[in-house]
This record gives structure tokens, sequence and C-alpha cells, in this order.
């Protein structure tokens, strides 16, 4: 396999059809990793998909496909020619969907037609095995059993067909899954039974020519669909976030085009669009409200139940529903850069993504369905040779090995709990990047947080403005707001605001140069202003003063921070700014530290600013003065004292640290670059769900612990009950048909904890 530059790699999520159990989900991973070109490959037996990087310029999505295909399964690619198949907002085609529910729908009537006729195979069976049948029944035995092989025939290749399908694919490339031990066990029964009563000579001295087990197979093959179609609809249950994050846009939007509204399907908007929303409608794309005001109700997105007031200027997104007042907004984004496409693609990778705890299941579902076999085949030929048995009883051992044996759940044990964890977190407003971040968070033993944006509310408003040397307090904001105006610095926006609430006229700036972490410098009608901290006017030998330090030290013994303004080479004065505390940062703090883990703030500002915040949110350890650059350093020290760490932070200087920590968890109300870089985001901004995501990946981790558990020990004890004789085929299919459904269902508990 000749592996892709991180560069040229592609990354798709694309259905496979004919998948059964681990041993398959193996064989698929397996065939698409020799592909040359993938970089690498996961696929998951829940969500019935795979995830698939790849460099394009290597490997073309056919050869993907006909990789696949040389190995019995399907993978299911996206029509490309022009109209075809339209992708909804997560990149899900319809069709996949259609798909899967006209399989489920076959299923379902596969399941009631075989149960139909199972019931009065199985009565007619008993019936006939009793005194009064013998001597009273007007029908022959041999009549009674043609009657159970033409009914049994009926459920083996009707109902039961797609089993016997399966076994011959896998006959022809040579391997062997879930559908091969009920095939071969319930097809043993069935050939037997039909040789007694259609050809009893070729027997011979194997047994009794009235023995037959067409109830037998009658039976295993409707319990298995059975326990089929319930795992099947327990996993559309599973998978409820998906379906209902696709269900959140409109199909249709009210566009203002050349002044007149029209009302075109949601495919046709362009960004640029003004979108017209009335009270009670759901918002169909991401934009910028121009008109109106409203209250827009953002649940689905964030896991917050109040609802959202919103006015001219600001951010409106997709799926979310206006509850009063009428709006127009301009259209931002649209189709797979949408906020609501990113919240799906996200989900859809994590539910497809592989957590390292699955590991130790994957090895042995890779053995797993030959050794079934060879025990199966080994139990036959010790009864029949050893044993003593007769022919009919060892083959009925032989029928219950393979029919107990179920990798169906080992297969489904850590994938069902990962969708529906990451479903449950989707409505929570905890997004998770992937398996492992859900099974690392776990692991945590430190958590550092970002100050402003994180543990406040990132919008520091202007405290004080303190003129110098002459200067007036409106010429000192006037020249400061001039300077910062093209600032994104939540500092820069607060003395803007400032400014603007006082109808100052802001001046064009000019030579606009930003240094990260200090200040910025600029030049207003050839005036040259600068606007940082004291450091900052030390890089520009601007002597600051007594007077100015003290006002300095003054804001952040109030724990505020305060910038410098000097104009023309001399400072005319200090600007002090505060932040406040997020309302749920000392409540997310104290559970923290109730589940024992230790909290540290992380910051550019100043220690004695750094501490009041701290004080307030009742963290202990403080690290301040620490530039951007110098964040990922200071992680990588806790990490190196053998420190487990999460990184709690929103802005860009927030990724270098956000990535180098074992955890990076973003406020989804920061920056896209630093959402993209954590392994969880929190899409309200609400720290509470720090310690929500930490509970969530707990109960995730239990629940796929005990998945595993009991996939293991029912394997290890059914298997040898199975092989002494002490287990009857029909009990084993029982057994074998609910213990995937019971792993589905231990994992649904996690939807409890969503309410």
């Amino acid at each position: 396999m000749k592996a892709a530059t991180q560069e040229k790699a592609k990354t798709i999520s694309l259905p496979v059809e004919g998948m059964t159990c681990a041993s398959c989900v193996l064989r698929v991973e397996k065939a698409l990793k020799e592909v040359e070109g993938v970089q690498d490959a996961a696929v998951n037996l829940a969500s019935e998909k795979a995830r698939i990087t790849y460099d394009p310029s290597i490997a073309s999505v056919q050869a993907l496909r006909k990789a696949v295909e040389d190995k019995g399964y399907t993978l299911v690619v996206p029509d490309e020619s022009p109209g075809a198949g339209k992708e909804r907002p997560g990149g899900t085609p319809d069709t996949v969907s259609a798909s899967k529910g006209e399989a489920f729908k076959k299923l379902r009537s596969d399941t009631i037609l075989s149960a139909a006729l199972a019931l009065p195979i199985m009565v007619l069976s008993m019936v006939s095995m009793t005194d009064w049948y013998m001597r009273q029944a007007p029908l022959s035995m041999e009549t009674t059993n043609r009657i159970l092989f033409l009914l049994t025939s009926v459920v083996m290749f009707v109902p039961g067909r797609r089993f016997f399908k399966s076994l011959w694919t896998n006959v022809r490339h040579r391997t062997a899954d879930m559908n091969t031990l009920v095939a071969v066990g319930t097809g043993a029964a069935y050939l037997y039974s039909t040789l007694v009563v259609l050809f009893p000579e070729v027997l011979g001295s194997f047994g009794n020519a009235h023995e037959v087990y067409f109830d037998t197979a009658a039976t295993i093959i409707t319990l298995i669909l059975f326990g089929k179609l319930m795992e099947a609809s327990a996993k559309r249950r599973a998978s409820d976030a998906i379906r209902k994050l696709l269900a959140l846009q409109p199909n249709v939007a009210r566009v203002l085009r050349d002044g007149i509204e029209t009302e075109i399907p949601i495919a046709d908007v362009a960004v640029g669009d003004v979108i017209l929303v009335r009270p009670g409608e759901r918002i169909p794309v991401d934009g910028v409200i121009t008109r109106g005001f409203s209250v827009i109700d953002e649940s689905m997105m964030t896991g917050e139940s109040l609802p959202v007031e919103k006015k001219a200027g600001e951010r409106v997104v997709g799926g979310t529903v206006n509850l009063n007042g009428s709006m127009e907004f301009r259209t931002t984004a649209i189709g797979k850069d949408s906020v609501l496409a990113r919240i799906i693609s996200l989900v859809e990778d994590a539910q497809g993504s592989k957590a390292p705890v699955q590991g130790l299941a994957d090895k042995i579902a890779s053995v797993f369905v030959p050794a079934v076999i060879a025990i199966a085949a080994i139990t036959f030929v010790l009864w029949y040779t050893v044993g003593g048995l007769p022919f009919t009883p060892a083959l009925i051992n032989f029928i219950a090995v393979l029919i107990i044996a179920c990798p169906c759940a080992l297969g489904l044990a850590t994938p069902t709990a990962i969708m529906v964890g990451t479903g449950v977190g989707a409505r929570m407003g905890i997004l998770i990047r992937d398996a492992e971040s859900l099974e690392r968070t776990r692991e945590v033993r430190t958590v550092v947080f970002d100050k402003t944006g994180t543990l406040t509310m990132g919008k520091p408003e202007v405290t004080g403005v303190i003129p110098l040397n002459g200067t007036t307090a409106s010429h000192l904001l006037t020249m400061a707001a001039s300077a910062e105006r093209l600032s994104e610095h939540p500092l820069a926006r607060a003395i803007v605001r400032s400014a603007e609430r006082d109808g100052i006229q802001l001046e064009e700036a000019g030579a606009f140069q930003s240094i990260t972490g200090l200040g910025v410098a600029a030049d207003i009608h050839g005036t040259p202003v600068l606007v940082g901290n004291l450091p900052f006017m030390k890089e520009y030998a601007i002597r600051s003063g007594p007077e100015v330090e003290a006002e300095v030290m003054r804001a952040a013994a109030r724990g505020e921070t305060s910038v410098v303004v000097a104009i023309d080479g001399t400072v005319a004065g200090v600007i002090a700014m505060g932040d406040t505390l997020r309302p749920t940062s000392p409540e997310a703090i104290r559970a923290l530290q109730a589940m024992g883990l230790e909290t540290v703030l992380l910051t550019g500002d100043n220690e004695t600013a750094a501490k009041v915040i701290a004080a307030g949110a009742g963290i202990d350890t403080v690290i301040a003065g620490v530039l951007p650059e110098q964040k990922a350093g200071h992680i990588k020290a806790l990490q190196s004292r053998g420190k487990i760490v999460a990184m709690v932070g929103d802005g860009i200087n927030d990724a270098p640290a956000l990535a180098q920590a074992d955890i990076g968890i973003a406020i989804g109300t920061g920056t896209d670059v630093a959402m993209e870089t954590a392994g969880i985001t929190l899409m309200n901004g609400d720290l509470s769900g720090v310690a929500r995501a930490f509970r969530l990946s707990g109960r995730t981790l239990r629940t796929i612990k005990q998945n595993l558990f009991w996939a293991f020990i029912y394997n290890v004890i059914g298997i040898p009950l199975a092989a002494l004789g002490m287990l009857n085929p029909m009990l084993a299919a029982f057994a074998m048909a609910f213990s995937s459904v019971s792993v589905v269902s231990n994992s649904l508990r996690l939807k409890r904890l969503g309410g």
C-alpha cells in the first residue's frame, strides 16, 4: 500500500452492504487498505459505513468499490451523473436512506412469513410425536413428514434465502461469516431431514427414518430473522441523532431577488441571497441578519433550551427555528459549508470511527468463524466416533455449536455504544470528533482553561479611559479606536464598541500592523499611534513612566486588563477593560473538581488579573503572562510530568495548545480553527458542557466494556455447552438472536443521559 500524503488525502464515508458480523468488517477494511493510495479505512458494523482516507491522484472510488466487491460485499457509490441523487447537508444521499428503508421492510416481511410457517411446522412436529397422533391421525407419518418438508422448504429458500445466498458468496470468495454458521447449521438439519423423507435408503444405518428436524431448521431461521429485525430496529434508534439533524433543514427557502419574493428549492440558494423568514418557520441556511429582530430556538444545535434574541448584524444558523418576528438575512454559507452540515459530518465521522478498546474484539473476530466451524466439526467427530452417539444426536450437537456462536455481538459491542454516545452528545450540544477522543477523555486528570472567551464571556468592555499628558478622554478614545478598528482581538473590539456608543466618528487607519500578544501600530492621518501593553511600548522605545505603570497596576488589581495608548511617540493615556466570568464557569469548575480533576488557568494576561478571574472561578493553579505560541509548550510541560491533559479554549491562538493536549475541547462560539483542531466542541459555549462531556465519556466507555464482557462471556459459555451436548439448537438460536439485541439495547440506555 502506498500511503497518501496528508496534503493530498481525501476522506469519504460510503455505505457498505452485505456485512453481518465483525468478520465482515475486518475483511472489508483489509480489502480497502490493500488498494494503492489508501491511507486508512475504518468500517463500522452498526452504521454499515466505511470511512476511507485516500489519495485521489492514486486511488479512485471505482477501485475502492471493486476491491470491496471482490470480497463479496457492495460499496455504495453515489451516482455522479448530472442531477442525480442530490445530497443532504451531511453528505448522505437520500437514495441510501431509501435503500436502507427497503431493506428493513424486506427483513420485516421475511420475518413475518417465516414465523407464519414456522408456527404450524412446530405444532405439527410436536403433535406428530404423541401417541394419539400415531393411533388416530388421518395422515400417515410419511405424509406428515412430506408436509413438513414442503413448509420448511419455503422457510429455507424464501425468507431464509439470504443466509444461503451469503454462504454461496462466501464459498466463492473463500471466506466465512455469521451467515455461514447459520446456513451450514440449518442446512445440515434440513438436508438430513430431506434425505429421511425423500431418500431414506441413502442414510443406511445412520438413524431412524422417522427422525426429522424440519422444526429445528425452520425455528432457527425464524428466531434469527426475528433477532436481526429487532437488532435493525434498535440500530435505527441508535442512529436517531443523524436522522434528526438531517430533518432540521427545510426543503425550500423564501428568497428576495430583484425585489421579488420567490420560493425556491434549498439546493438552489446561493451565497449572498437575501432570505425571508416568518415567525414559526425554520431558518433554511446560515446567514447574517440584515433587517428585523427575533427570538431563535437553537436547542437542536447547542443543547441550550432557552431561546436567543437576535438582531441585525448577528448570525443565524440553518436548521434553527424563528420563534417570533419576521426578518431578512443574507446567506453566508450553504451545503457542506454550513454549520448544520459540519455538525452532521462531525457526528457521522465520530459514529464511523473505531475506539482503541475495539482492538481485542477485532483480533478475536478475525479467527472467530473458522474457529467455530472447526469446533463444530470436532464436536461431531468426537461424539460420533469416541462418544458413541448415533449420527443424528451427534449432528444436533454439531448444529448447536454453529448456531450458538455469535460474532455479531462482538462486532456491535463498541460501534453501537459509540453511535448512541456521540448522538446523545450532539443533542446536548457536545460534538465529539471521533471514538478515540471519547475514550481518551476518560483518562484525563488535568483540565487547562484559556481565560478570555472560555472562562469569561469573551467580550470585555471599557471600564475606564484615563487621559495623560494633556490629552482629552475623547481624543484618546478616538485615536485608540481608529487604530484598533482593523483588529479582531476582543480588547480591540471593546475599544471600538465603546467609541461607537459614544458617537465618535472613527478615522481611517494606514500602515496597520498587529503584533500577536503585544498590540497594534497604525498611522492616523500621518500620526503614528500605538495601542498595546507595557512590553509593546518598550519595543518601540516609548517611555511609560511611573504614573502609567501605576494605572496599569490598579486596573490589574481589579482583575481588569489595560492597554497603553501612545500618540506621536508619547504616552497619551491608559484604557482599562474588564471581562466578566461566564455565569456557569464556577459551577463547571466545581463539577470537574468533584470528579477529582485538577484545574489550571493558562492565560496571556498578567498574573494579578489572572488570579482575580481564577479566584472567582475556583481555580487554584494559574499560569499567567503566556504568549500564544508558548501555550502549547506549557501543555507539553504538564504532559512531561505524566499528566493526561485536556485543554479548553476558543480562539485561533488556542489552536496549537488544543492540538498539543491529549484532548482539545473547543468552545463552539469561538473560531472555526479552534473547532477544527479540537477533539470535542461545545456548541453553546457553556462550560458546564465540559463536565457533561467527561460524564458522557465515562458512561460510554463503561457501556462498551459491559457490551464486550457480555459478548465474550456469551460465546465462552455457550460454545462449550453446545459442544458438550447440553444445548438444544433451537434454544441456541434463541440465544444467538438476542445476544446482538441485548448489546444494542444496553447501548441505547445511554440515551437517558440526553434527557
